[in-house]
């Protein structure tokens, strides 16, 4: 769909004549607050500090400010289309985010309407990019994510039996509790599953039927706020069983709810900031850290330590797409800028970055983390590829 509406906006598209302010705008698409507050902050950061590492484009022969539009959707997908809305109001060239899928998926109905293109840092529900002609991402999916910790849960953990709890109504974990499901199915394994509506902080019930059941892993793709109250109570509980999800739970707040506590806590994720096989990811670390030391509300937003998350390189992954895609077409236009996309390619810190006939980045790795209790930190547990799943 994407290619064809490609050559529908050559047909339509001409520079000529454009004209444009001194400033190119980019709307930075994110949650401050809500369930998913803490890990919008984190992505934002990455997109702040590729905006201080490359502050201006040149276009036409010359230099252009970058400005970021920020917005907060709240982690609400009724909040997330008036949001959406602000940005397009704002005059943005393009837009970058979501960290949830849900929220992606609401603004993007209205990016399309306005024929804005929007880059996805972390959001991995297939729907972002197969339900709107404008949305591309640099992140993997959730049908990989879900196949990668079904995989870990029976090579790693020796599992045979999963209890899967989802959130009610929440995009990303229930599709991502599919996926795992799935796949955990089809690898010959039986699951449980759990539903619980938003709102919700006793999940000691769930917890207690997983004992029951006799489960080896308890897969819970939730968000952060949510992760934290299931990780204290599993850990009060005494738990006999690993605590798994995916790229949600790499975050600080999942180190302090786990640091101290008799409990295993896994994640996928797609970036690990103590990987050195890559220079140009070692020089990112570096360069983002020195800049949140620098920078008490930075650090701040970051959970008040300095641990890169993923989510950090993804956003600064997508600046530089967007960047690439404005140097490309030698404008700021929307219209150019969905027409150049399809055709970006970018050394991201994250790898490679190219992009699928739906908009889907070409990745096929994913790191999988394990919270070191006594540290408080994440410690590197392996890496999976396609070519390694069963």
């Amino acid at each position: 769909m994407k290619k064809i509406l490609a050559l529908c906006l050559v047909l339509v598209l001409s520079l000529s004549g454009a004209a444009f302010a001194q400033t190119i705008k980019i709307g930075v698409f994110e949650p401050a607050s809500g369930d998913n507050g803490a890990g919008g902050k984190q992505e934002t950061l990455g997109i702040e500090y590729a905006n201080y590492v490359v502050p201006t484009v040149e276009v036409g022969g010359e230099t252009f400010d970058i400005e970021l539009v920020i917005v907060d959707n709240q982690s609400q997908t009724d909040k997330a289309v008036s949001a959406a809305q602000s940005l397009v109001d704002a005059g943005v060239s393009i837009v970058l985010g979501s960290y949830g899928s849900g929220v992606s998926m609401a603004g993007g109905e209205i990016f399309q309407s306005a024929k804005i293109p929007a880059i996805g840092c972390s959001c991995t529900n297939p729907g972002v990019t197969s339900l709107c002609d404008y949305y591309w991402r640099v992140c993997f999916l959730d049908p990989f994510q879900g196949t990668v910790m079904a995989n870990f849960a029976m090579d790693e953990k020796a599992a045979t039996k999963a209890y899967v709890l989802t959130q009610l109504g929440d995009d990303y974990s229930t599709g991502l509790g599919f996926y795992f499901q799935r796949a955990f199915a089809a690898l010959g394994g039986e699951v449980v599953a759990g539903e619980f509506p938003e709102g919700t902080s006793d999940f000691t019930a769930y917890l207690n039927n997983a004992i029951n059941d006799g489960v080896q892993v308890f897969f819970c793709p939730t968000s952060t706020t949510s992760a934290a109250l299931i990780i204290d109570q599993a850990a009060s509980l005494n738990v006999p069983f690993a605590l798994m999800a995916g790229d949600t739970w790499e975050s600080s707040v999942i180190l302090e709810a786990a640091k101290g506590k008799n409990v295993e806590v896994f994640c996928s994720t797609f970036f690990d900031e103590k990987d050195e096989s890559s220079t140009i990811a070692a020089e990112f670390v570096a360069g983002f850290k020195a800049w949140m030391n620098a920078n008490p509300d930075k650090l701040t937003n970051n959970g008040g330590n300095d641990i890169v998350a993923a989510v950090s390189a993804l956003g600064y992954d997508a600046y530089m797409v967007a960047i690439e895609a404005i140097k490309t077409a030698d404008t700021a236009v929307p219209d150019a800028l969905t027409l150049i996309l399809p055709s970006v390619v970018h050394e991201g810190v994250t790898g490679a970055i190219s992009f699928n006939e739906i908009g889907d980045a070409n990745k096929d790795m994913a790191y999988i983390k394990k919270v070191n209790n006594e540290t408080g930190a994440f410690d590197f547990v392996k890496t999976q590829s396609v070519a390694d799943l069963g």
